[in-house]
């Protein structure tokens, strides 16, 4: 076993849930009357802290105004919550993985509240054994996440891997001296994905899948 401790990102990577994010987004934006977030800038931002996420998508959006658009975007998120499903052959990796040995956890932006709903909603609460969340600890690209999941774990960055879709994932694995990941059916293209150094980019989840029983 190469890799003691696998850590997965949530959105993008385990559950497909990037439209709904992006047009939660878009939608609380024009809720408050502001011009909503391209496409393509709404993608980018999925995997950072809300605030961190809101700082970026709406750069001349006032400061005071960010618990606004925050909680516009939670009523439009979790009005399609029940809508959201896992990547098709999410679980059986995670069986498999688990019952190759590996300790699994997961490293999100999400806030612990919604992830514990995510976990419970997708049935998969049983299958990790720790998480960090953008609430509990500094946003991706900050190794805060991953470090404090290494000690709780008592296992160093040699055996360590980060699942993820986007490039913050894979910065934040660097940043802790981590290997990293990096799949292409998320929030981030194949291209900006790749230029960050992954050991590997997957098109799916069977070749994530493939990869993991290769070289996991």
């Amino acid at each position: 076993m190469r890799y003691e401790l696998i850590v997965f990102d949530w959105d993008g990577t385990l559950m497909d849930s990037t439209g709904a994010i992006v047009e939660s987004i878009q939608a609380a934006a024009r809720d408050l009357g502001l011009e909503p977030p391209s496409i393509e800038r709404a993608q980018h931002i999925i995997g950072l802290g809300l605030l961190d996420a809101l700082r970026h998508a709406m750069p001349d959006l006032p400061r005071e105004r960010y618990m606004d658009v925050a909680e516009r975007y939670r009523q439009h998120f979790l009005s399609r919550d029940r809508e959201l499903q896992l990547f098709e052959g999410i679980a059986p990796l995670l069986d498999e993985l688990a019952a190759a040995g590996h300790a699994l956890a997961v490293a999100t932006g999400k806030t612990r509240k919604g992830l514990e709903r995510a976990m419970r909603t997708s049935g998969l609460q049983a299958r990790f054994h720790a998480s960090r969340c953008a609430d509990e600890c500094h946003s991706k690209p900050n190794p805060q996440m991953l470090e404090e999941l290494m000690q709780e774990f008592g296992v160093g960055a040699d055996v360590t891997l980060m699942i993820g879709d986007t490039t913050h994932d894979i910065l934040m694995a660097r940043n802790a001296g981590v290997g990293a990941l990096g799949v292409a059916y998320g929030a981030h293209p194949r291209e900006q994905l790749v230029a960050e150094g992954p050991l590997f980019c997957a098109e799916d989840v069977a070749q994530l899948t493939q990869w993991l029983r290769t070289h996991a």
